[in-house]
């Protein structure tokens, strides 16, 4: 009698000890369920710090300062030389044929049929007032890892040739001869600055870099950059 009492206590504590390790595996699983979440947003989180950092090593600022003053032209501004400088106009804004080859480079846009000649830093036509003005400390294409910086009027006077960037997305093609070559480059990014006499130019340092710039559509406080990248 006595060794039966001893078998059913032996069992009784088998049994807790059975119940006990279920309990336990499921409490653990338990766990391990109301955690799979915050472990999957744990590791996105991680995740997308390391592109941050990597980002930031990528992708860096410089300031252009005493950029020329890019506006939304009227079309009763196009013929306003009120300025009293006495640079005349190159012959091209006197509606005559376009001799491309005058020029230091041909910057086109086949999504807005823009084909537009421009001159270098050491011209007098290098003037906003009458064309595509390259911004001083440029570098052409050729340039490994340069970039080159045009900027333009927009609005409706003659002189407003990026009028119609507004129309440009990202993935589109934009060309620059220089020196009998054509140059590709991909639209890769469109940001808005504050009109303040300077622009941040935002860009990858790895790569070769056009950079565009002109008056915000329907926002007079406001410059557009186009950054595109050399392919």
């Amino acid at each position: 009698m006595q060794m039966l009492n001893r078998q059913k206590k032996s069992n009784k504590i088998i049994k807790k000890s059975h119940l006990l390790i279920i309990g336990s595996l499921l409490v653990f699983f338990g766990v391990i369920v109301l955690s799979w979440n915050h472990l999957l947003w744990l590791k996105d989180a991680i995740y997308s710090d390391m592109m941050l950092m990597i980002s930031d090593e990528v992708q860096q600022e410089e300031i252009i300062e005493n950029i020329p003053d890019v506006e939304v032209l009227p079309k009763d501004d196009e013929n306003d030389n009120s300025s009293g400088n006495n640079i005349a106009p190159p012959e091209e804004t006197q509606q005559k044929p376009i001799n491309y080859d005058k020029y230091l480079g041909v910057l086109e846009i086949p999504r807005i049929g823009l084909k537009r000649g421009f001159y270098g830093t050491d011209s007098k036509y290098n003037d906003i007032r009458y064309n595509v003005t390259m911004v001083s400390g440029s570098s052409m294409p050729d340039v490994n890892r340069g970039n080159l910086i045009l900027m333009a009027h927009s609005g409706d006077a003659y002189i407003s040739y990026f009028a119609y960037l507004y129309r440009l997305s990202i993935g589109n093609d934009i060309y620059v001869t220089y020196n009998k070559v054509k140059y590709h480059y991909k639209l890769v990014n469109i940001y808005n600055v504050d009109k303040t006499g300077k622009v941040s130019i935002v860009r990858n340092y790895d790569k070769t870099t056009l950079t565009l710039i002109t008056c915000t559509k329907d926002d007079s406080t406001k410059q557009t950059v186009y950054i595109a990248e050399l392919i």
